[in-house]
């Protein structure tokens, strides 16, 4: 190749092709084919047959049938011997052939049109109050328009708390968007079926849910590159003291990530985000029924459970129907509309969490229970004459 390039730049300057073949040591024949070849020498090997020549029927039946079966698993029906890395190549040569295509279209994303939703696990145990730390979910809504972003951490990826959160976040923002797009979420909806209360909720905020089919990444690709953002860019070098520490680290950071350039819009998310406001509905009144509810009967030990954990009522309402309801901050408790109970609602599980007014009032109430009653008497006497009248023992002497 270089000879080459030497050749023709020395014949360029008029150097006769003798003097080039003496200079570089070659003959003139090859300064002459070279003077004469517009394009560099190229060696070409001549093509034989391979050992896999006669293993390649059988492969490409395997494949006509099962497109996606593994190299090794295709290797062991064909009874291949040879080098596996020779085999796979010649796999991965023939796959296409019989693979179907699935092409990716480029979406546009209409202000105010899309929000997409999705649950980030950040790689780090919060510490809960019970001394214990656990992996909490984060819930993240990103406007596919402006590439905003809005995110919580929440108890539990449960119905209750994730329609609980995103009814924080859409308050944050102020309005909502059109469509609202999940990745079959158990808690949220898998295809047309979703869970209990999710289409009552998106009917009140007036959007449109949808529940991406499998194997549809493009959908939902802003979302998930932001979570990995996060990773590598919040999450190092954090320590977090409790999920309130947390949101409130998390929440300071995004305001400053919403400002930085996106290299796709090439804008910062929160220059964008007016037209996407403008063109999204009001947000409706808070939506009934929202969170944790149950009514139930308390029992004696006067405890009722949220989640999987246990909160103290007022004793004196034992046995009575009490309505039981939770956010993401408080656990709160009535009767006939009258709060009995408040707590602060905990994210550790299998805790205890009793008020001390309560204990109080209800060890008052079983030391009554087991004192004797006193029976209060009217100190009447009947007249002996009526028991001798009744035996019979009344005679005239």
């Amino acid at each position: 190749m270089e000879d080459w390039a030497i050749i023709r730049r020395l014949a360029a300057e008029g150097i006769p092709n003798a003097r080039i073949a003496e200079r570089l040591g070659i003959s003139r024949t090859t300064v002459v084919k070279a003077v004469k070849s517009s394009n560099p020498p190229n060696y070409e090997r001549t093509p034989t047959a391979t050992s896999f020549v006669t293993f390649e029927p059988r492969v490409r039946a395997l494949l006509e049938e099962f497109p996606d079966m593994p190299g090794s698993v295709l290797a062991e029906r064909v009874a291949w011997t040879g080098s596996m890395t020779w085999f796979r190549e010649n796999v991965a040569r023939l796959r296409p052939d019989y693979r179907k295509i699935d092409p990716a279209d480029r979406l546009t994303w209409d202000p105010g049109d899309a929000a997409q939703c999705d649950l980030w696990f950040p790689p780090s145990k919060i510490p809960l109050e019970d001394g214990s730390s656990r992996l909490c979910p984060v819930l993240v809504i990103t406007l596919a328009h402006s590439r905003y972003v809005l995110a919580r951490m929440i108890p539990t990826r449960t119905t209750e708390d994730l329609l609980l959160g995103t009814w924080e976040l859409l308050n944050e923002l102020g309005r909502v968007p059109r469509r609202l797009i999940w990745d079959n979420e158990g808690g949220i909806g898998r295809g047309k079926r979703h869970a209990e209360g999710v289409d009552s909720f998106m009917g009140t905020l007036a959007t449109t849910l949808v529940t991406l089919p499998p194997r549809d990444p493009e959908s939902k690709g802003i979302v998930e590159r932001r979570n990995g953002y996060f990773e590598t860019s919040f999450m190092p070098g954090r320590d977090f003291t409790s999920p309130n520490d947390f949101n409130a680290q998390f929440t300071q950071w995004l305001s400053r990530a919403n400002a930085r350039v996106v290299r796709t819009t090439r804008a910062a998310p929160r220059e964008r985000l007016e037209a996407d406001l403008a063109a999204m509905r009001a947000l409706p009144p808070r939506p009934l029924h929202l969170g944790w509810h149950q009514r139930v009967r308390l029992p004696r030990d006067y405890y009722v459970r949220l989640d999987t954990n246990d909160y103290s009522v007022d004793p004196r309402v034992i046995g009575r129907l009490v309505d039981v309801s939770g956010d993401l901050e408080r656990v709160r408790v009535r009767v006939e509309g009258r709060l009995v109970a408040e707590h602060a609602r905990v994210w550790a599980r299998g805790m205890t969490l009793s008020d001390d007014a309560h204990v109080a009032r209800a060890a008052l109430l079983r030391k009554d229970f087991q004192s004797p009653r006193v029976h209060q008497s009217d100190e009447l006497t009947r007249d002996l004459f009526d028991y001798d009248r009744a035996f019979g023992l009344t005679g005239e002497a």
